[in-house]
């Protein structure tokens, strides 16, 4: 009988595993596709580079900023129906940009599929976690859901690329929106059965605790955010106006997206080699070194020609990618087990909160003193973390 209940629940996970898996696979690639249109919007609606940093704002934006309320709602109505919501929120949006006429048409688009995707990373972790009580399995689970998001960023902006190239950016627009739809279809039939179980007491527990917690002087986790909030604002910046130096070197639209394919692909392998290097090394000197090779990797795509540009891509994403995975990682090494859960959220706010500022920012830098001298200063800005170490030496075992 137990070993019915076993492979029930074993079949459970799975299900679950699944369903989270293709959502992350598919926000995620809605996300970074963007990427891929910002240079195709800015000569059709003749949009300034503050204007196209807005657009990537409005989007994460809205998608960071309603990541804690859609906690809140997924303890009303379900995490599983909320997912769903969200993903059929953002599909639709994806699939109406294709008839934008205006930019503010666009940016109302990219505000709606924000508020959808900001349901699948809190949502999605949840179910799994739930779904995998024993530790070793959910950590499995969690790294196996972790990775289908850089696959996402890995195959939808490339096919966004040659549908561009072959078609044009409205019909790859639909084509995508429909491809989120399928997806919704798909996660329904896999978790129509699932139970949930609801959860508003332990919400409103973490809620009180994460109070209390705020006005705590813990000075290394505060300085290991900071660390991350300008990791994130660099990572967000630059790759908002990458595409626009690879077309001034010439690049078409799908060698673009093979650029950006390149980046995504070496930030699922820089998590993995990170990882490695802060167990062997250390978390400072893993971001110390990962953070100095982003300003190198900026630098060299700001002033080499395309070729080089192009196998500096991957390297650029190990860096990139790989330190947000240390800095992440080393979080419940900062705080107390009780603190952990509210650490993670403030951690995760104020870096998704930067990374979505940060383009507009850079944007308005752009206009001013040149797009050249706005990547100067991106990569610059990265320095800035250097110092912020100072006070993490002896926190890491």
């Amino acid at each position: 009988m137990n070993k019915i209940c076993d492979s029930k629940e074993m079949t459970k996970g799975k299900k679950v595993l699944f369903a989270g898996c293709l959502a992350h696979l598919i926000h995620d690639g809605f996300s970074d596709m963007l990427y891929i249109f910002f240079p195709i919007w800015q000569v059709q609606f003749s949009l300034t580079f503050a204007e196209i940093g807005l657009l990537k704002t409005l989007f994460s934006g809205s998608l960071a900023g309603f990541q804690v309320p859609a906690g809140f709602l997924a303890s009303r109505m379900g995490e599983v129906k909320l997912l769903l919501l969200g993903t059929i929120l953002t599909s639709a949006a994806v699939f109406m940009l294709g008839w934008a006429a205006a930019p503010i048409m666009v940016g109302c688009l990219l505000v709606i599929g924000g508020l959808g995707s900001s349901t699948q990373h809190p949502l999605s972790s949840s179910l799994i976690s739930s779904a995998y009580p024993d530790k070793a399995e959910r950590r499995t689970a969690l790294s196996t859901f972790n990775v289908a998001g850089d696959f996402g960023k890995l195959l939808l902006p490339g096919m966004t690329a040659l549908l561009i190239a072959q078609y044009n950016w409205m019909t790859a627009s639909r084509f995508l929106g429909m491809l989120g739809m399928m997806s919704v279809i798909v996660i329904f039939l896999i978790t129509k059965n699932i139970r949930q179980h609801s959860s508003t007491n332990e919400g409103k527990t973490e809620t009180a605790t994460l109070g209390c917690f705020a006005w705590k002087g813990n000075q290394s986790f505060w300085s290991l955010s900071m660390i991350g909030v300008i990791d994130s604002a660099t990572r967000m910046g630059f790759l908002t106006f990458f595409p626009f130096l690879l077309q001034e070197k010439g690049a078409q639209v799908s060698l673009i997206g093979l650029a950006l394919s390149l980046v995504f692909a070496g930030g699922a392998v820089g998590k993995y080699i990170c990882g490695k290097l802060a167990t062997k090394f250390g978390v400072l000197r893993t971001v110390v070194t990962t953070e100095m090779v982003t300003t190198l990797c900026i630098l060299g795509i700001l002033f080499l020609p395309l070729e080089p540009v192009l196998l500096l891509s991957p390297i650029l994403g190990v860096a990139l990618n790989g330190t947000s995975s240390v800095l992440y990682g080393s979080v419940p090494e900062l705080v107390s087990d009780e603190q952990c859960k509210q650490a993670f959220a403030i951690f995760y706010t104020a870096t998704i909160g930067s990374g979505a500022i940060s383009p507009f920012l850079y944007g308005l830098a752009s206009d001013m003193v040149g797009i050249n001298i706005a990547v100067v200063m991106i990569a610059f800005v990265v320095l800035l973390t250097l110092p912020l170490t100072l006070r993490l030496r002896g926190k890491f075992a």
